[in-house]
Order: structure tokens, then C-alpha cells, then sequence
């Protein structure tokens, strides 16, 4: 049992992509997707001085999607499908590649005085049914995202559904994520009928079957 709940830890390792640090938990050594997600990386946070920023110069993907959701800074994200347009905290880019998409991320130029970036990017396997589609690329502002405020935490479900609330993101993979802030010393309910679910702690310490997961750990149930 000791083991099997070990091998259920993984801790992300820093990596340097276009001028700014990202912490890679999938894939890992020991866990390659969870679910639909292949990709899970935490952005930041990142301090950057004036006229420095993000630079993910122009690449193309395929068979994939891209989910990008921050907490903090702003992202101008531009594609090879005409899409230009500046992801703000609060607000998520869902980018499906289908059979082909180039595309590149960059700190607005408007930006010119020290700043921070922190956020989440996850990329999400497309079922062979959606490989050759074409490539699409949708936003939605903070407003949009729909959130549930309980007396012990508050959630904001970004993709899927859980807490009654549906995302308005389109759901090809059939996957899930949402971010939860939970009151100290209060218990969290986890979504039900999510056949893979993995817990990531961005900040604090979550007690979970006796052990205690901290920041920069995934807990996959």
C-alpha cells in the first residue's frame, strides 16, 4: 500500500521555454497522461523586468488541444487560422489543432514595465475522430466561466462539468478541469463521475489520505 500510494505523487520538474520557466508534472517518468491530459505545466510565477516577456516564437502541433488559463500577467496568442488576442487572468484559450495549427505566444507589446506571468497550460489528446479536423481556436473571458461559492471553497470549472455548473468550453476529449481554492481547515467534496482525476496544489498544503500534498504536487486518484 505504501508503495501504491507513492507511485500516486508526482512532482513537477523546471524547464526553461521561450525566455520563462515552466514546472512539466505530465508527462512524467512515472505517469505519462491522466485522463485526456498529456501536458500539464505550471507557468510561473514568472517576474519579468521592462520590455522583457514571453517569447514562444511561431511552432505547429497536430492532434492536440491547448488549454491556457492564468492567474496573473497576459498572453498574446496569434495562429495560423487568423486568430490575434490577448488572454487576460480569469480568462481561457481552448486552441484544438486538429490535423494542423502553427501558432505563437508573446508578452503584448503594451506591457512595458515589470510584470509577472503565472498560470496553467495543459494539452489534451484528441480522440482519432477529431485528429483530422480542422483547427479551432476558442476564448472565453472570466465572466463567462461559470463558478460555484459554497461556506468552504469556491470553484471555477473551466472544462466539463462537476458542481452542477457546465463549462462552456467545447469538450472534445471528454476531459475536466477546474480551479479550487478550499477555506483552511475545511473539506473538499471531488467531482463525482470523472473516471480519472488527478488533485494539483498550486499554493497551501492538502491533506489527503493522512499524507499531506504540497505546493508543486499532483495527487492522481
Amino acid at each position: 500500500m505504501e508503495a501504491a500510494f507513492n507511485n500516486s505523487i508526482v512532482i513537477g520538474k523546471s524547464r526553461d521555454l521561450g525566455g520563462f520557466e515552466v514546472k512539466r508534472v505530465l508527462p512524467h517518468a512515472t505517469r505519462q497522461m491522466v485522463g485526456p491530459f498529456i501536458f500539464f505545466d505550471q507557468m510561473g510565477p514568472n517576474e519579468f523586468l521592462t520590455n522583457s516577456g514571453v517569447d514562444v516564437r511561431p511552432h505547429p502541433h497536430i492532434g492536440l488541444a491547448a488549454l491556457t488559463y492564468l492567474f496573473s500577467g497576459e498572453i498574446l496568442h496569434r495562429d495560423s487560422i487568423g486568430s490575434s488576442l490577448i488572454i487576460k487572468p480569469g480568462d481561457v484559450n481552448l486552441m484544438i489543432s486538429g490535423k494542423g495549427i502553427t501558432h505563437s505566444e508573446r508578452t503584448p507589446k503594451s506591457i512595458n514595465v515589470p510584470h509577472k506571468l503565472f498560470g496553467i497550460q495543459c494539452w489534451i489528446a484528441l480522440p482519432k475522430s477529431y485528429e483530422g479536423m480542422k483547427p479551432e481556436f476558442h476564448n472565453f473571458s472570466k465572466k463567462d466561466i461559470p463558478s460555484i461559492i459554497t461556506k468552504s471553497m469556491m470553484a471555477n470549472i473551466i472544462l466539463g462539468a462537476a458542481y452542477g455548473k457546465t463549462s462552456p468550453l467545447k469538450n472534445v476529449s471528454n476531459g475536466f478541469f477546474a480551479e479550487i481554492k478550499i477555506k483552511m481547515n475545511n473539506k473538499l467534496e471531488l467531482p463525482k463521475d470523472i473516471e480519472e482525476l488527478a488533485l494539483y496544489v498550486l499554493s497551501g498544503k492538502l491533506e489527503i489520505k493522512d499524507r499531506s500534498l504540497n505546493a508543486g504536487e499532483m495527487f492522481i486518484i
